[in-house]
């Protein structure tokens, strides 16, 4: 398990992601999720969207700015 608020390099996060996938999806949903990254389009807009729905951008930043200090 990574410490909150660390800095992680590629791999870490590659790694976390996936233990992440596979605790919640198991291992076949998992793989079954990085084939869909790969073969069909995303829309990166949308994600956005989603993501920060109902939030303003000094939320955002705000969050951002404490993850950097820690």
């Amino acid at each position: 398990m990574v410490e909150k608020g660390k800095i992680m390099d590629d791999t870490e996060i590659r790694i976390s992601g996936i233990e992440a996938l596979n605790k919640v999806l198991g291992p076949a949903a998992a793989l079954r999720f990085l084939t869909l990254l790969h073969r069909e389009p995303t829309d990166y807009v949308e994600i956005s969207r989603r993501l920060y729905e109902g939030q303003t951008i000094d939320e955002i930043f705000g969050r951002a700015k404490k993850q950097w200090k820690e």
